[in-house]
């Protein structure tokens, strides 16, 4: 074979090997050489690079959880933390309110917990506790489901037990992604370091149940007035159930919500095999509640105003004390007060302020063992004709007086037709009467013509920040209001129209006594112009010495307002007295109609009997409703606008005025043959007619036109 043949030849057995190596470096191609799908490969690509992602991740985790492990506190440690402040809270004179903080009782052991106690708490909390390692995968995926779906269908919560005392010991209660992901390392890093029965003996002694209570133990003793060792199996249904919200399942704040909650409890306990049916079967309500004989009406304040020190102050677990407005006496008499003169039925509510807007006393219920719920600063009640106050301001404000002509006659305005208590109309009366005796369609004419929405807006001018409706309707306080701010709007006018804003909190101060929180004054400029103060004042005075609010009256000068809703269903009373503003409220939580119910009887009465308490060291102070009109709404008279003749003046050459009646020629500077300062047709054109023969100015007889002077001749 020449060269070139054995060339060509070693060529192409060199392209075949290359070919075939080609074939073999592609594993995926099919049979005859066929390549593969590309989603073959994006998925072999994905798995290879997945796996080697979560090794890395559960690398990452592991040291994590190991660091946090190793940083845990032991276990005899850890008993021994105890959580929660305590904030004592101090009344104006410096005296003892309450102490609220964190009540422990006896650390109960693991073999000491009755089991139905664990049992419980691991049904309602962490049906999977004795299964997972910290986290329960099944909830995290359930979780994440809801994220992304927007489904609210599971039941519990993503947190398990372990979770939920690594957030307790070592975190805060943000909702933050963070705050998750620190909170599920730290309950892998107890379940590593402590064993199931150590984590749930922590936990069980350490959970929050509401009103002060740090575990079971105490919980027990504040509820049930026993120890833990001693729970039933629906005192324990009742304990597991206080966890996930302690204040809306407490027994002491609404029962049969905690009966409720419990039946809840017993019945994941059957389900899960702790309990037979028999047992789930029991009477939850006939478990004996502990009396709480230190609830009293003290605790509607206090609920109102700590909430506040997460505002003002800076974050502390220190012990603080609370100086707060609060006056022990005057506190005694309004819940007095709410408690002779409620309805039988019905629920009170009282609010009283200082000429500064501090808070004197606050009652926001009957009684507070039976109902927490604050209705002086919570609910939503009409206020009836109550909300006049800002009808009435408003039309002084454009012009009227308490003297004013008003008609009380059929009105309809926008299809609305108001109607008057009494079924009646008395024709003409004046502004005071009209507001005295709270006539309806006064009201509505005024409303209409100063318009519905400087009524709204004189409202917010003293602080209220409800939702205000703008319809006719409105001006007989068809919108919703609270007692506490209706209250804070009449105290603005006791104020002389400086409006004030209600606080409780004087000063805060640390355990080692430096002060943490001191209030500052508060400056603000009247809200509406002086007259219209003195003016509103007086129609509120009348309304108490000869209109609806009568049963006010305690002696000295009171001013304030009645409110009666249709069919009884709300009655009011706010008014003020020697500084001292007071609101009162009556009415039922279902807003049904209340026999008898008006604001001049039992709220008046309620009102009556507090303020007789509550001034009786102030000294009488009365009333200023003196009216001083701005220039602009003094309406002159006929002579003041056109003059007498008789009054009528002359200047001379100087610009001295001179009286042509009552001058002596023979003293007169002036030339008498000096002519008028105004002639004769102008004087009649200002006075609107011709003057008498006798009242006309001295005039001296026309003189012919003088010629000019020739000139002389040349």
């Amino acid at each position: 074979m020449s060269r070139r043949g054995e060339q060509l030849q070693n060529k192409g057995a060199r392209g075949k090997r290359r070919a075939s190596a080609e074939r073999a470096s592609t594993p995926s191609a099919g049979p005859g050489g066929t390549p593969p799908p590309r989603w073959r490969l994006w998925l072999k690509r994905t798995l290879v690079w997945g796996g080697g992602l979560a090794a890395l991740g559960l690398l990452f985790l592991a040291f994590a959880v190991g660091f946090a492990a190793s940083s845990i506190p032991d276990y005899a440690t850890l008993k021994a933390t105890q959580p929660g402040q305590t904030i004592l809270v101090r009344a104006r004179d410096g005296r003892e309110l309450v102490e609220i903080g964190p009540s422990f009782g006896e650390w109960v052991a693991y073999d000491d917990i009755p089991a139905n106690m664990k049992n419980a708490m691991v049904a309602v909390e962490d049906k999977r506790f004795y299964s997972h390692l910290g986290v329960d995968p099944v909830r995290l995926t359930g979780a994440l489901i809801e994220g992304i779906t927007g489904s609210r269908a599971r039941l519990g919560g993503t947190s398990t037990i372990t979770q939920q005392l690594a957030r307790n010991l070592f975190l805060n209660n943000n909702r933050s992604l963070d705050r998750k992901a620190r909170e599920a390392v730290v309950a892998m890093a107890l379940e590593w370091k402590f064993s199931k029965e150590q984590i749930l003996e922590l936990y069980l002694n350490k959970v929050y149940f509401g009103g002060g209570a740090y575990g079971i133990d105490s919980a027990s003793r504040k509820f049930f007035s026993h120890p833990a060792n001693e729970l039933s199996v629906g005192e324990a249904a009742i304990i597991a159930g206080l966890v996930k919200a302690p204040s809306q399942y407490s027994p002491t704040a609404d029962v049969q919500a905690a009966v409720d909650r419990a039946k809840v409890v017993l019945g994941l306990m059957r389900d899960q095999g702790y309990i037979t049916a028999d047992q789930a079967q029991v009477d939850v309500s006939a478990v004996q509640l502990k009396q709480d004989a230190g609830q009293n009406s003290v605790r509607y304040f206090t609920d109102w105003v700590l909430p506040q020190l997460d505002i003002i102050l800076p974050e502390t677990y220190e012990p603080i004390e609370v100086w707060t407005t609060l006056d022990i006496g005057m506190q005694r008499a309004a819940t007095a007060s709410i408690e002779a003169n409620t309805p039988k039925g019905a629920q009170g509510a009282l609010v009283s302020l200082d000429r500064d807007g501090a808070i004197l006393a606050m009652v926001g219920g009957t009684d507070y063992v039976a109902s927490n719920y604050n209705r002086a600063t919570s609910a939503l009640r009409q206020p009836g004709s109550a909300w006049k106050l800002f009808v009435y301001l408003a039309a002084l404000e454009a012009g009227y007086t308490p003297e004013d002509k008003v008609v009380d006659t059929p009105v309809t305005i926008d299809g609305w037709s108001p109607r008057n208590s009494n079924g009646r109309n008395v024709g003409e009366t004046d502004l005071r009467t009209a507001f005295a005796y709270s006539i309806n369609t006064v009201a509505a004419q005024l409303g209409n013509e100063v318009g519905f929405g400087t009524v709204a807006s004189m409202a917010r001018r003293f602080g209220v920040n409800s939702k205000i409706d703008t319809f006719p309707s409105m001006v007989l306080g068809s919108s919703e209001m609270r007692v506490i701010e209706m209250t804070q709007a009449f105290a603005g006018i006791s104020a002389k129209g400086v409006p004030v804003e209600p606080y409780g909190i004087t000063k805060v101060t640390g355990a080692s006594g430096e002060v943490l929180y001191k209030r500052e004054a508060q400056r603000q400029s009247p809200a509406v112009p002086d007259h219209v103060v003195k003016g509103i004042t007086d129609l509120l005075q009348a309304a108490v010495q000869t209109g609806t609010g009568r049963a006010a009256d305690i002696g000295r000068p009171v001013a304030g307002k009645t409110g009666t809703t249709s069919s009884n269903k709300d009655g009011w009373f706010i008014g003020f007295s020697s500084g001292i503003t007071t609101g009162v409220w009556m009415g039922r939580d279902d807003a049904k109609a209340v026999p008898g119910l008006q604001g001049g009887r039992a709220p008046a009465q309620a009102f009556a009997a507090y303020m007789r308490y509550a001034v009786k060291d102030r000294p009488v102070e009365q009333f200023d409703v003196t009216l001083e009109l701005p220039e602009w709404q003094l309406e002159p008279d006929e002579e003041a606008l056109f003059g007498s003749p008789d009054d009528y003046y002359y200047i001379d050459e100087q610009g001295n005025v001179v009286d042509p009646t009552k001058r002596d020629p023979s003293q007169s500077p002036i030339d008498p043959n000096a002519p008028l300062a105004a002639s004769e047709d102008f004087l009649e054109e200002a006075t609107g007619g011709t003057l008498p023969q006798n009242q006309r100015p001295p005039r001296e007889p026309r003189r012919p036109a003088q010629q000019p002077a020739t000139k002389p001749e040349q």
